[in-house]
C-alpha cells in the first residue's frame, strides 16, 4: 500500500472509540469502498443487502461497540 508505513509491534489505530454519530461515516464513505473493490475487479454492488452488509461491516471495523 503506497503511502502506508507498517510497523510491527505497533499500537493499532482502529476501532475508534464509539461517541456518538461522526459525520465522516456516510453513504459517500461506503459509495467510495465499494468503488475501490469494483475498481479491484470485485462485483458490483446491486442489492440493498449488499450496501447494507458494507455498512455494517465498515462500521465494525471503524468503531467500538456502543456500551448498552
Amino acid at each position: 500500500m503506497s503511502g502506508t508505513a507498517f510497523r510491527f509491534g505497533a499500537e493499532r489505530s482502529y476501532p475508534l472509540a464509539h461517541a456518538g454519530p461522526d459525520p465522516r461515516f456516510s453513504e459517500s464513505l461506503v459509495n467510495s469502498v465499494a468503488a475501490v473493490l469494483v475498481g479491484y475487479g470485485y462485483p458490483r454492488f446491486a442489492a440493498l443487502e449488499d450496501w447494507a452488509a458494507l455498512e455494517t461491516a465498515l462500521a465494525a471495523f471503524l468503531y467500538t461497540p456502543k456500551e448498552q
